[in-house]
């Protein structure tokens, strides 16, 4: 009986940190647009999950019809180990950060600059947040971004709408 108890115990306890991490409901797994549903990861040795260009292409442009093209999201695959978005923006964001995850981003298509690491400096007046003594990078197409959990990240610059692949790993405690 305890040990049953116990078992019981460590699956609320690991529902309680999977679920502490998702996103605010309705701000989905990038902070945009709907809640994004999310069901267990494959399992090891199992074929996986499998996703065509068409697909993807589809759920993007879906996405840019109910959000606008400023920001979209597509998703991929969201687990409760991962997520994975195409993400597409047209315009500059401010600056943020997301604890308890690592992201990263491989530039698909357009050109702009990221800004990674530093501190978050809060707008005023309604202005979007930057980052302070962060690291400058001119992205582009082939470019890949690794953002560690809780670090600084900012889209400073789109010089070009820029739609990059998103995975976010669940980071190691």
């Amino acid at each position: 009986m305890l040990k049953g108890a116990l078992i019981i115990g460590s699956i609320l306890v690991a529902g309680f940190a999977v679920h502490a991490q998702q996103p605010p409901a309705g701000r989905g797994a990038a902070g945009r647009g709907a809640a994004q549903e999310t069901t267990p990861a494959p399992a090891p040795g199992t074929a996986g999950i499998f996703k065509s260009n068409e697909e993807l292409q589809a759920a993007l442009k879906k996405s840019m019809a109910t959000n606008g093209d400023n920001q979209s999201s597509g998703p991929i695959a969201n687990t409760d180990q991962y997520r994975v978005n195409l993400v597409h923006r047209e315009k500059p964001a401010g600056a943020l950060a997301h604890a308890g995850n690592t992201e990263l981003h491989y530039i698909v298509e357009g050109t702009g600059t990221v800004v990674t690491g530093g501190t978050i400096v809060r707008g005023e007046n309604g202005a979007s947040a930057t980052i302070k003594d962060g690291v400058t990078h001119d992205v582009k197409k082939g470019d890949v971004i690794i953002v560690p959990a809780g670090s600084a990240h900012w889209y400073k610059e789109v010089k070009t709408p820029i739609t990059y692949l998103e995975v976010r790993f669940v980071a190691p405690k």
